[in-house]
């Protein structure tokens, strides 16, 4: 279960003051197929929060390239992918 998460037009927000400290894409866990995108704010110590959607508490892509496209638009410069 997601306790927090963010939605998007609180990321674009944040992209655009520059706090989001770092930006990982992960697979969806036991579906490789599938992708999530979260962020830290604060220092590294501090948790990954995920994207969620407006209706499901998690957002997920189909492809890697539809996360690559959604970053882009955003304005994020990069991010780290666990696989």
């Amino acid at each position: 279960m997601i306790g927090e998460a963010i939605h998007d037009d609180t990321l674009k927000a944040l992209v655009s003051q520059h706090v989001i400290r770092e930006v990982v894409v992960g697979r969806v866990a036991g579906d490789n197929g599938r992708w999530t995108l979260s962020v830290r704010l604060g220092g590294p110590t501090a948790r990954l929060i995920p994207v969620r959607s407006r209706r499901e508490p998690l957002r997920i892509w189909k492809s890697a390239n539809a996360v690559v496209k959604y970053a882009d638009a955003l304005g994020l410069r990069g991010f780290v992918v666990e696989l």
